[in-house]
């Protein structure tokens, strides 16, 4: 026999359908719309609690165990994994940000990424190096379209003056 499902709301109706009304998401709405029913009478065992919000049976009983321990604050609570830590960070990105600002600056991502080993003493792939540098930071390596050294300066200047 399974035991019985008894739980003490301590929120009133109005209190909860008002958060029920100011609920953004769908999982608070979820689980405030259980506390409501419960509240109210309208379900009284697990089974049509869970049938009526289309959620296993398991769910509910590990939404009522949060409510008993943690309360309303602790049952409305998603938690959100907290994500890989940048590879650079903090100084070392200001240092890099400051680097690429100057007049010389980097000709090529590779030459930041030795910069980055021997100066910070971090390895990064080249395609995380150029993902820091152009979406974190939004920087371009302003590299200057190479010349012929066999380019005279007469001429190109001639060019100038008739065809521009």
């Amino acid at each position: 026999m399974s035991r019985p499902f008894q739980i003490e709301i301590s929120e009133s109706l109005e209190e909860l359908e008002k958060a029920l009304k100011h609920a953004t998401t769908a999982s608070r709405k979820e689980r405030l719309q259980m506390l409501y029913w419960l509240k109210s009478d309208q379900v009284n065992s697990r089974r049509s609690l869970a049938e009526r919000l289309g959620r296993d049976e398991a769910t509910i009983t590990r939404w009522v165990r949060k409510y008993k321990d943690e309360g309303t604050r602790g049952l409305l609570e998603v938690k959100h994994a907290p994500g890989k830590v940048p590879s650079i960070n903090g100084s070392d990105l200001e240092r890099l940000k400051k680097r690429l600002q100057e007049p010389s600056g980097f000709q090529s991502y590779g030459q930041i990424q030795e910069w980055l080993k021997s100066e910070l003493g971090l390895s990064l792939a080249y395609k995380t190096v150029y993902e820091i540098v152009r979406n974190r930071l939004g920087a371009k390596l302003k590299v200057p379209r190479p010349q012929s050294s066999k380019q005279h300066p007469e001429s190109l200047s001639h060019f100038k003056k008739n065809f521009l």
